[in-house]
This record gives structure tokens, C-alpha cells and sequence, in this order.
């Protein structure tokens, strides 16, 4: 197990992620969190706050 885990480590120090895997990953986030507090939220609800942020944002 451990020698997986050091292998996975090392493949993950090289890896690159794009402006839309931090967008995805950073709205994961904010759902899960959110989530945990209200189960009630929703990925759509999440979605649709980020883009009203990021329309914000570009004016």
C-alpha cells in the first residue's frame, strides 16, 4: 500500500492542471462544503453561483 501511495505521490508532482480542472475542482469544493451544511444545495446551485461570479468579474 504504501509503495502505491509513493508512486501515485510522484505521478501527481508532474501533473499540470488547466484552467478548467481548477474550475471543476474548485467547484467540487464549494459543493462539498456547502453540502455538508445544507443538504439541500445543489452542484446546479454551485454551477450557477460561479458563473454569476465569474460574470461579475469580467465587468
Amino acid at each position: 500500500m504504501a509503495n502505491e501511495l509513493e508512486k501515485l505521490l510522484e505521478k501527481s508532482r508532474s501533473v499540470r492542471m488547466t484552467k478548467d480542472d481548477k474550475e471543476a475542482q474548485r467547484r467540487s469544493f464549494a459543493f462539498g462544503n456547502a453540502n455538508i451544511e445544507n443538504e439541500r444545495v445543489t452542484r446546479a446551485m454551485v454551477d450557477a453561483a460561479a458563473k454569476g461570479i465569474a460574470s461579475n468579474d469580467r465587468k
